[in-house]
């Protein structure tokens, strides 16, 4: 099985490139995909007969219980021969519909394939979040499949349709499975059966499971998105509409009904909206003018059925649920293939305008007659077996099943209605007469349907007939998923079962169905009958209301104002911490105001340099408050023993006061001067009550801890396994190198849209242009390589002097910092910090030009040669056997300097230290050096602009 899936993978991404190379002959070729899953399930017949299922099991995610596990059962055997049979013959269909210059054929090939391997993996996987995400893949790409065609905004409006309906009823189920796993304790659908939940919790859960299944198999209250869906290319129709997408709701019902049918939740949701669904797609389906739709109804009708017959819960419901599952597929792509062939041949799909076919075309008819009386229930086909099955298994003294049995007979009068009205509309002879719209009847041109055109719909039709006739041999295949229900009626499938109450139902069913055509194939008052609300202008209207609620909520929130956004962010904060500090429990008896009375002092310094730094009037001196409370947590961490936690801490708060220092160039030099009015009053409120709600929920959540810190077993492994003694940084770059990982590129990211933005508002893009040629040296002796570029009122000679001394002396330092780091305070993340605040040193002695002559260096390139180290190391693990990340300790004896330990992390942690490096560089340059050029262009401007005034009034 995963080689199927594999293979539909490699050929939906070949596909584009085989339609370019071989236009439309491609797709006999990409037919082989599917029909190969058929030959697979084929060959496997003999077990399904024996009651053996076919598994498979790859390990996956085993953390979060997540393995490719594979199982086909009677159930997905047959599911499997349908996507793969009507898949393959689609796609030859597409040989003879399409045209050659047809746009976006090759994306179309490619998306077509990849939907069929989608939906092969949907009904083989035994993981329920296996299938979900299979699941999700059909949906996303039966978007693309119905949006075809971007040009049409009817296209357009019915992919997005489809897409958001069943998205949100696939979210819903995705809640019911997590709700199911979790309780079972494994997410394959195999062992969750042992152990269903009872109760309340499992009514919700199957709520949410059935939630998908309506709205994917469009069954009511989504039924509206079916029909709309038939913008798409007829293939598509056929294919996703008659055996595949919309199948996939049926198929989860039918797989988990022998389980769950039982649940007092289950019959009343799902009869109810299977018998709806069933009467009000065939009436509506007769007031279709346009046959493609006409059939889209009626395979709305017929899905609401296959709910019904399927989702019964007994034996012999699900034996005929299973048969019709077989004929509709048969028929109903069958039937649609034909709507494409009239399309093309009469050059419309309105039954008003189409005149002469039967006589143009008898083979188009016979295929037609066939399909049509399979649909309608007319034996010997497919179709009556499964018809007079769902009669017999609801003709019992259970008053559910007689009110169930009168309405599928009503619906298959209806069914029969509409199978009529398809044959009498597309075929029959009209008299001449002109339409209401005005429109004329089409003649048929010169040229007849080609065999390859005729032939995907003639298989199926006379593989309705055989199915039919060879009915005895389907029921011991399909008695497979039949006997999992626990009851044992003893029905079986067959052509004859004589004269029966079943037999005379369907007789009924007939005649009572040609009535009703005959009344409706004339002008009346019935066509007018119109329901006061239908589906889609329901949807219109709650998504009409989403937008405007939308807009409205951005014009309350979306005023522009930082301090709006912040005020509104951290009300939230406190709402919700202080809800659960007030409804949360037990909160810790007493805590441990300190460990030392010395804490008080930075305790207080950081206190009383917040409460400054709230009251101060200019920029800078706030900025540097800030940096104070910073420096005081940072001597907590001392005092705490937690040198490594205390270095980050004083590296970081004096990276990020020269960011501040920066960026406080472009802005004036005080704050906005306000008087103390109620906004200040709120303000200050905000704070103390963040304050509050945060330090409390730091107490609560430190001081009700009842299990043993996961931190207590790293010591070990950090020496044994990690091979260092300093935990932290083993922590970093061994135990918990995954976050790590992401840590760095989050910082990846940040710098390169800081960069990007800056850069952008000077039309620079690209590094090059923005670093000035190598510069010559002065004449004479100077301390920095570029410090005659900066201005003689500007420059520092004590400064230029003790960066010429320190700077060399402290980039070693961080070299060291790197390599001691996995037994002594340091480590990439530290070195890289010290790296960076030796540049900004060169670049405040000398400016802009200073610091491109001591990082002659692309930034860019920095960050992206770290996280490629990273990422290079957990690959490399991986080729020597190894998992993701793993380290390898390397002990060895080197001539001269003794005994060398290694640890392979320490390659990550220089990929750690060159990103490090590369951020604090893209800062220096964009907030730095950026900045300084626009200045000095903007001073620049500034002057030619006096000169010419000073020039002109002279």
């Amino acid at each position: 099985m995963l080689v199927l899936l594999v293979v539909h993978l490699i050929a939906a991404s070949l596909a584009p490139l085989l339609v370019q190379r071989l236009g439309l002959r491609a797709f006999y070729l990409l037919a082989t995909v599917p029909a190969a899953a058929v030959a697979w399930a084929l060959a496997h017949t003999a077990g399904m007969l024996d009651g053996r299922a076919v598994v498979e099991v790859y390990p996956w995610v085993r953390q979060l219980q997540i393995d490719l596990a594979l199982r086909m059962t009677t159930l997905s055997w047959l599911m499997v021969l349908l996507v793969g049979a009507v898949g393959a013959l689609a796609l030859v269909y597409c040989v003879r519909y399409f045209t050659a210059d047809e746009p976006g054929l090759a994306l179309f090939a490619g998306v077509f394939v990849g939907f069929a391997g989608a939906m092969l993996g949907l009904v083989v996987s035994d993981n329920l979040l296996v299938m979900y995400t299979f699941w999700e893949l059909t949906t996303v790409l039966s978007y693309l499949l119905i949006g075809h065609n971007p040009a049409s905004r009817t296209s357009r409006t019915a992919a997005t349709q489809a897409l958001i309906l069943t998205t949100l009823g696939g979210l819903a189920m995705l809640v019911g499975i997590i709700m199911l796993g979790e309780h079972a304790g494994s997410y394959r659908w195999s062992q969750m059966a042992a152990d269903p939940p009872t109760g309340g919790y499992l009514s919700i859960a199957l709520v949410l499971l059935l939630a998908g299944a309506l709205s994917k198999s469009a069954i009511f209250p989504f039924s509206f998105w079916l029909p709309a869906a038939m913008a798409a290319p007829t293939p598509v129709s056929a294919y996703l509409h008659a055996a595949a997408m919309v199948k996939a709701g049926v198929f989860l019902l039918a797989l988990v009904a022998p389980v769950y049918a039982d649940a007092a939740i289950w019959r009343p949701v799902v009869l109810i909206a299977g018998i709806l669904t069933m009467l009000f797609g065939g009436w509506t389906a007769l007031r279709q003018h346009d046959l493609k739709l006409l059939l889209a109804y009626g395979t709305v009708s017929q899905l609401g059925l296959l709910f019904v017959v399927l989702g019964a819960g007994f034996r012999a419901a699900a034996l005929a649920g299973v048969m019709m599952l077989l004929a509709h597929a048969l028929f109903k792509a069958a039937l649609f293939f034909v709507v494409g062939i009239i399309d093309h041949t009469a050059g419309t799909r309105d039954l008003r305008r189409i005149t002469g076919l039967r006589r143009r075309e008898p083979l188009l008819f016979a295929v037609a007659v066939l399909a049509s009386a399979s649909m309608a229930g007319v034996p010997p086909l497919a179709g009556f077996v499964g018809k007079e099955a769902t009669f017999e298994a609801f003709f019992a003294a259970d008053r559910w099943r007689w009110v169930t049995l009168v309405g599928v007979v009503a619906g298959s009068a209806l069914t029969v209605a509409y199978s009529l009205r398809f044959l009498w509309g597309a075929f029959a002879d009209k008299a001449p007469t002109r339409t209401a719209s005005g429109g004329a009847f089409a003649k048929p041109p010169a040229h007849r349907v080609s065999v390859v055109f005729l032939l995907p719909a003639a298989l199926l039709a006379v593989a309705g007939l055989a199915a039919g006739l060879g009915a005895s041999g389907l029921d011991r295949l399909f008695a497979g998923y039949a006997d999992a229900f626990p009851d044992t009626d003893g029905y079986h499938l067959a052509l004859w079962h004589g004269l029966t109450p079943a037999l005379g139902l369907s007789a009924l069913a007939l005649a009572a169905g040609a009535v009703v055509f005959k009344w409706t194939v004339r002008p009346g008052g019935w066509q007018r009958l119109r329901l006061p609300v239908t589906g889609s202008t329901a949807y219109e209207r709650i998504i009409g209301w989403v937008g405007r609620l939308a807009v409205e909520v951005t014009g309350a929130t979306q005023r522009g104002s930082l301090p709006f956004y912040l005020g509104t962010i951290l009300l939230v904060l406190t709402a919700l911490g202080s809800s659960a500090l007030l409804l949360g429990g037990p909160f810790p008896a007493q805590g441990r105001l300190w460990d030392t009375p010395l804490q008080l002092v930075p305790a207080g310094a950081l206190v009383i340099a917040a409460v400054f730094a709230v009251r101060a009037h200019r920029r800078l001196t706030a900025v540097v408050l800030v940096g104070v409370t910073g420096y005081s947590t940072a001597m907590l961490f001392v005092l705490h023993g937690a040198p490594d936690l205390a270095m980050t801490q004083f590296l970081v708060e004096t990276c990020t006061l020269v960011m501040f220092v920066l960026v406080l160039r472009r802005l004036p030099g005080h704050f906005s001067r306000r008087p103390w009015v109620a906004s200040r009053w709120m303000r200050v409120a905000i704070g103390v009550a963040v304050g509050t709600v945060v330090a409390g929920m730091a107490y609560v959540a430190t001081g009700a801890r009842q299990a043993t810190s996961i931190a207590t077993g790293f010591p070990e492994p950090a020496v044994s396994y990690g091979g260092g003694r300093n935990v932290v940084n083993v922590t970093l770059v061994d135990i918990r190198a995954w976050d790590t990982m992401g840590e760095i590129s989050v910082l990846v990211a940040a710098a390169t849209g800081l960069a990007s933005l800056v850069f952008a508002g000077s039309g620079q893009l690209r590094r090059g242009l923005l670093r000035p040629p190598p510069l010559a040296p002065p004449p004479g002796r100077i301390w920095l390589m570029a410090g005659h570029t900066v201005q003689a009122g500007l420059r520092s000679p004590i400064l230029e002097v003790v960066t010429r001394l320190l700077f060399h002396t402290i980039v070693l330092f961080s070299v060291y910092l790197l390599f001691s780091g996995h037994n002594a305070p340091g480590g990439g993340f530290a070195g890289g910090l010290v790296v960076g605040l030796a540049l900004v040193l060169r670049y405040l002695a000398g400016g802009r030009h200073e610091l491109n002559v001591a990082a002659p260096v692309d930034a860019g390139l920095m960050l992206g040669t770290g996280l490629l180290i990273a990422v290079g190391t957990g690959v490399t693990a991986m080729l020597f056997g190894g998992e993701v990340l793993q380290s390898t300790l390397l002990d060895a004896h080197v001539p001269v300097l003794g005994h060398v330990h290694f640890v392979t992390s320490m390659i990550f942690d220089v990929g750690v230290y060159l990103v490090v490096i590369g951020v604090i560089l893209e800062i220096l340059r964009s907030l730095g050096s950026e900045v300084d050029r626009q200045e000095q262009a903007e001073w620049a401007q500034t002057e030619a602009v006096a000169r010419r005034d000073e020039e002109e009034l002279v």
